[in-house]
């Protein structure tokens, strides 16, 4: 079983700012740092320090070699990581003295894939094996058919929450992973186009991962609520998962590192049971760390954690 993500790579450019910046003003910077982002690159490398090889597919531009350098490192196949003369994708951030942030987001070349690129990137896969997706690039309807139609097994973690989602069909998909806001959302709009106007909308997060099961009964479901733990649903089973408590420094990472460190377990023909645990143990550590991808623990560590 191979693994393959076709996924967002970001440069996150934070800048320290004293206050942030008003319509007209122009200020200076304290500070300037570059790191690398986009759920797409966190979730790989969370896969490959879960002990899984994987494959990452995507677009970075002419300024993006840290990025590939970033993936390179954590031993990660590139060989579908396509460079083009566009800019990179990347988010400009300011964070102010009293740690508040704000972030703008461009595209770049996350939004530049083409289905070209995705017919022959999926070429090189087969039925059965497993392809990770985030919202944060284009043609996500396009990877979801040609996938489909290859057998694959489709894990769709779908944040942001846009319209594109409105153009993928969930019954397509193998696994949902979500968090809280986002089950809600999504929630939401899938009620909005399968219910009669009028019915009651669920409301906690258990209630809205039970209602997206019940629209599409052969979507698996994992859903992760932070310190409140994480819910895998399907057909066949329910599976609770609690927390695990530690002191949090940056919850940035927690939801890629999850995602990763499950799908690698899967990958590996574990339980639901163990693989859940493993995610869980391997977020909690990532939370008492500074930084995305840098947050992201070896499985030894985790292995040898409590």
């Amino acid at each position: 079983m191979k693994i393959l993500n076709f996924g967002s790579l970001n440069i996150d450019k934070v800048y320290q700012v004293k206050d942030f910046v008003r319509p007209g003003e122009t200020i200076s910077s304290k500070k300037l740092d570059f790191f690398c982002g986009g759920k797409g690159l966190n979730q790989s490398i969370a896969i490959s320090r879960a002990g899984a090889p994987v494959y990452h597919a995507g677009c970075i531009g002419y300024d993006g070699d840290m990025l590939s350098d970033a993936l390179t490192a954590s031993h990660i196949h590139t060989e579908y990581l396509r460079k083009l003369e566009i800019p990179t994708g990347h988010a400009v951030i300011q964070v102010s003295d009293t740690g508040q942030n704000c972030i703008l987001l461009f595209g770049g070349a996350n939004q530049a894939i083409t289905s070209e690129q995705i017919r022959e990137t999926l070429s090189h896969f087969s039925a059965g094996d497993i392809l990770l997706l985030q919202n944060e690039i284009n043609h996500l309807a396009i990877l979801i058919e040609q996938a489909f139609e290859k057998g694959m097994q489709i894990y769709l973690n779908p944040s942001p929450v846009t319209e594109q989602l409105k153009e993928i069909s969930l019954d397509k998909i193998s696994c949902l992973i979500l968090n809280e806001i986002e089950a809600a959302d999504l929630c939401a709009a899938e009620w909005k186009k399968q219910k009669q106007a009028g019915t009651s909308l669920p409301e906690s997060p258990e209630e809205c991962a039970r209602a997206l099961h019940s629209l599409h009964p052969g979507l698996q479901i994992l859903l992760t609520m932070g310190t409140k733990g994480s819910i895998f649903l399907s057909r066949q089973k329910f599976h609770f998962q609690e927390a695990f408590p530690v002191n949090a420094v940056d919850t940035t990472a927690a939801g890629d590192t999850f995602t990763g460190y499950f799908i690698a377990a899967v990958s590996r023909d574990e339980t639901v049971e163990a693989a859940m645990e493993e995610a869980a143990k391997a977020s909690a550590i990532a939370v008492t760390r500074a930084g995305a991808s840098v947050s992201i623990p070896l499985r030894e560590e985790v292995l040898a954690w409590k």
